[in-house]
C-alpha cells in the first residue's frame, strides 16, 4: 500500500486549520533549496540558515493571506530572497550574487572553452573570459541579472521567474534573451580580440 504525499496546497490548507506539523514538512521539503538560495546572497552559512529561518517565520505568519495564486514554493522563494536582500541593505554590503563557474555556464556556446583546461595557457584564457562574464553579468541591469540567474543558476520555469519578479512572462523571455545577448557579445568580443 502506497501512501500520496499532500501537495504543497494541501499542506498549506492543512497549516491554516492550525496543524504546525504540516508546516514542518513544507520546511522540511524546501528548506535545502532555499539554504542554497540565501547562501548565493550572503556566502556565509550561518547567516544563510538565519535568513531561511526567518523567512519561514514571515510565510508561517503571513500564510493566513496566503491565497494561492503561486506556488507555495515560488512565495517562500521571493520572501527568501527579500529576506536576504533586507539582511544585505541593513549590512551595508552589496550582494556578489553573480559568481560564474565554468559548470554554471552551460547555456553559452563557449561552455566547452571554460571548462577545457589542459595546458597552463588554455588555464588563463579560461580564467580571463570566466572573469569578463562575471563583469559582464555583474554589469546587466537588475532586471536582467535577476532573470537570468533564476533561469540559468536556479533552474525556474518562465512561469515560476514571472511570478517571482512580478511581470509577465514574456518580459521574463525578453529580460533572458537580452541579457544572454549581452554575455555573448562580451564573449565574442574576447575570442575576436582576445
Amino acid at each position: 500500500m502506497t501512501t500520496k504525499k499532500p501537495s504543497d496546497q494541501q499542506l498549506v490548507e492543512r497549516v491554516k486549520k492550525g496543524d504546525k506539523r504540516a508546516f514542518d514538512l513544507l520546511v522540511i521539503k524546501y528548506q535545502q533549496r532555499l539554504l542554497i538560495l540565501a547562501n548565493r546572497f550572503v556566502k556565509n552559512e550561518a547567516t544563510a540558515q538565519d535568513i531561511v529561518q526567518e523567512a519561514f517565520i514571515k510565510a508561517y505568519k503571513a500564510l493566513p493571506k496566503f491565497r494561492g495564486d503561486s506556488q507555495f514554493y515560488t512565495w517562500i522563494y521571493r520572501i527568501t530572497a527579500n529576506t536576504a536582500k533586507n539582511h544585505l541593505s541593513s549590512q551595508s554590503r552589496k550582494a556578489n550574487t553573480t559568481d560564474i563557474l565554468p559548470e554554471d555556464a552551460e547555456f553559452m556556446d563557449v561552455a566547452q572553452d571554460l571548462r577545457t583546461v589542459d595546458s597552463p595557457e588554455a588555464m588563463a584564457t579560461a580564467e580571463i573570459l570566466e572573469e569578463r562574464v562575471h563583469d559582464a553579468i555583474a554589469n546587466l541591469p537588475k532586471d536582467l541579472k535577476t532573470a537570468l540567474w533564476l533561469r540559468e543558476f536556479d533552474g525556474l520555469s518562465y512561469e515560476e521567474i514571472a511570478e517571482v519578479m512580478n511581470c509577465p512572462i514574456g518580459t521574463v523571455r525578453s529580460r533572458i534573451f537580452r541579457a544572454r545577448e549581452a554575455l555573448e557579445t562580451v564573449i565574442k568580443n574576447y575570442q575576436e580580440n582576445g
